[in-house]
């Protein structure tokens, strides 16, 4: 009730706006998550398989408490309406498709974390175009808007992949984890060089995934109120090898899918008690 009278204060006096004011949402009562290997969990549980399960997004793990047990349990009428889109190895040109599925499946909220793999090719010239991403992501969220008018959306920025290669190119297991799978050899190709050549080109990758930050917020931004992201809280976060998978030291280990849950729910949006 306060938080209400505060933001109607904020309006009247002309010191504010509609999208800035603070507001509770109406809690979902089907929830989707987009993206790709991260917001499936892939190599959180096991061997190459994607854990669902410990997705930061829609995953029903006790220990992960991603987006869906949150609001579950704030809302006992979210539970058992988790969809997970999500396809490891998806780019922007995927994403469409995934939206056509929340849809379909008529998501009151849908969360995204996409862009990882436009960037994490197999060489540096084979990245996404940044105005190609642009009209990717543009296209796909008016979708949403236009199938879905009451839908809430919220984008996780994408992680800093300099950040892995900070914390595991001294870390001789993740060196051949990396050069044997050509993981994201875009950043991660020749992780002990020093050479120029090395170090300028991890620069220009991490340059375009700040780039892919940018063009997804201005997208949200242009959607409205109803879609907020992390602010960079994803991409600022400083993670450590300890929550990267032993799997193939790439992607989010369980602790780190409970991370992305707890960082990017803290830097979502505001939820009430009442089911949409």
């Amino acid at each position: 009730m306060i938080r209400h009278v505060l933001a109607a204060v904020v309006l009247v006096s002309g010191s504010g706006s509609v999208a800035g004011a603070s507001s509770l949402e109406p809690l979902p009562g089907v929830m989707a998550a987009l993206g790709d290997s991260i917001s499936a969990g892939f190599n959180a549980c096991g061997w190459y398989v994607s854990c669902t399960s410990r997705s930061w997004s829609a995953g029903d793990n006790a220990q992960v408490r991603s987006h869906y047990v949150r609001l579950a349990e704030r809302g006992p009428a979210l539970r058992g309406h988790n969809r997970n889109f999500a396809v490891p190895g998806s780019t922007s040109a995927d994403l469409m498709g995934q939206v056509d599925k929340a849809v379909a499946a008529k998501a009151a909220y849908v969360t995204i974390l996409l862009g990882a793999q436009d960037a994490c090719v197999r060489t540096e010239a084979a990245m996404t175009p940044v105005p190609v991403f642009r009209r990717r992501v543009e296209a796909a969220l008016g979708r949403l808007r236009a199938e879905l008018p009451e839908v809430r959306v919220f984008v996780a920025s994408i992680p800093d992949l300099r950040r892995l290669w900070q914390v595991g190119k001294d870390n001789a297991i993740a060196r051949t984890f990396w050069g044997l799978g050509r993981i994201c050899q875009a950043m991660l190709a020749n992780p002990t060089s020093t050479k120029r050549a090395d170090v300028q080109r991890r620069a220009r990758v991490r340059d375009r995934v700040r780039d892919f930050n940018r063009e997804w917020a201005r997208a949200c931004a242009a959607f409205g109120p109803r879609c907020r992201t992390d602010g960079g809280a994803v991409f600022s976060y400083p993670y450590t090898l300890a929550q990267v998978s032993k799997w193939d030291f790439f992607h989010p280990s369980s602790d780190g899918q409970r991370i992305l849950a707890e960082i990017t729910f803290r830097n979502g949006f505001d939820w009430s008690d009442d089911t949409l």
